[in-house]
């Protein structure tokens, strides 16, 4: 049987489950197809049923991809980086390295720091996650393991 999204609460006193989600191939996945599982986590995020859990490092990757794909918009995205969602807390990338490409290590220190799963369609970080002290998901694997 699979959890519900609010058994996942990493963030002490929260009142809705936290997810990471990795640069922009999540965006980017529920941008083009409105019916991908992408979709279903990217629109959770949007009406407030999850919480996308971002730093600095991590928005600043997102929205610098963002303006490279016409077709997505970084004011659409704005929305989704609430303040009150923000983690304010010290990630050290450097300590995973076992993640290939550098700049995907901020977003796995970030689901590490916050202990909330990673969502991601990345090759790489997928590969890796045997490794990882969080759960590191697909869209799919997300919406069937906590159900939006």
């Amino acid at each position: 049987m699979c959890a519900a999204a609010r058994d996942l609460l990493p963030i002490e006193g929260a009142d809705r489950a936290a997810v990471v989600l990795e640069d922009t191939n999540v965006f980017v996945g529920a941008g083009f197809n409105p019916q991908s599982h992408s979709a279903r986590v990217v629109d959770a995020i949007r009406i407030g049923r999850l919480r996308m859990l971002w730093n600095e490092a991590t928005r600043r990757e997102t929205e610098r991809i963002v303006r490279q794909i016409p077709r997505l918009s970084c004011e659409r995205l704005a929305p989704l980086f609430r303040d009150e969602d923000r983690f304010r807390g010290e990630t050290v990338p450097a300590e995973f390295d076992y993640v290939p490409d550098s700049a995907d290590r901020k977003f796995a220190a970030l689901a590490d720091a916050a202990r909330a799963p990673l969502v991601t369609s990345d090759k790489d970080l997928l590969q890796s996650r045997e490794r990882a002290r969080v759960p590191i998901l697909t869209p799919a694997e997300f919406v069937r393991r906590y159900p939006t």
